[in-house]
């Protein structure tokens, strides 16, 4: 476990100290804030609306806007975890330091999980921009603070399990552009597998859209917590950890 926390903590300063977090956490944060302020405008336009009509205010807050926005976390991730772990291990490779911890007394798995893990807490403090939008929320309306955990929960499992993959992924190359790129692309394969579903109804389209990432997603968005979907995202974590494993055991016997 010593060497985990060490392993991440080395990781957490070498995004800090350069402008890679600063950067990401601000574009994810102004992104965010255009959503909430969209989202709360348009619902205050629809209750003055409904007001107007004489239908008085039915309208839930968690309804209309913690989901709708819960939702458009999990594609801005989409765009915004490549580039959190494009650099995990390709920059180790480019700068010839990945021989060192190849060769080191430190397990595989322990710095796979420490850099796994010091990327997770990257994303953990990108969400703490938006729950400071939802704040504003619970002071000036009544929602229900339970779906808005539970959909927190949703988005730190997805995460996990995206990053995962992209560590995996960092770990094929040496340019964080192409570890990027790749990452991206199957992410975003993972994302739209779920739209088979909709036109067609054979077992392997059923398949594909129990592996889209999206699908398992939507329960938690809706604030129902299954143990089926959090299974399929630790799963997701499992092999993409499993996977990066194997290509640093590659890695260890050419060194």
């Amino acid at each position: 476990m010593r060497n985990i926390l060490i392993i991440c903590k080395k990781e957490l300063s070498s995004y800090f100290v350069s402008p890679i977090a600063y950067l990401l956490l601000t574009m994810f944060a102004l992104i965010f804030g255009f959503f909430f302020w969209n989202s709360v405008g348009y619902f205050n336009m629809m209750g003055l609306e409904s007001q107007m009509r004489g239908q008085g205010f039915p309208m839930s807050v968690n309804e209309y806007v913690i989901r709708p926005l819960l939702s458009n976390v999990s594609v801005i991730g989409l765009f915004f975890i490549p580039m959190i772990t494009m650099r995990l291990f390709a920059e180790e490779k480019r700068t010839g330091t990945i021989e060192l911890l190849a060769t080191s007394p430190i397990r595989d798995i322990e710095v796979i999980i420490g850099k796994w893990l010091a990327a997770l807490i990257l994303y953990v403090v990108m969400l703490a921009f938006t729950a400071v939008n939802f704040a504003f929320l619970f002071k000036y309306g009544n929602p229900d603070w339970r779906p808005l955990a539970i959909g927190y929960l949703g988005l730190l499992l997805q995460a996990g399990g995206l990053l995962a993959v992209g560590t995996f992924i960092s770990t094929l190359t040496k340019n964080q552009i192409i570890a990027g790129a790749a990452t991206f692309g199957v992410c975003l394969m993972l994302w739209v597998m779920e739209w088979v579903a909709g036109y067609e109804t054979a077992p392997w389209a059923k398949v594909l859209a129990y592996m889209s990432v999206i699908t398992h997603f939507e329960s938690f968005a809706k604030g129902v917590l299954d143990s089926k979907d959090a299974l399929y995202y630790v799963s997701l974590i499992f092999l993409g950890l499993f996977l990066t494993s194997r290509s640093m055991e590659s890695l260890r016997w050419r060194s």
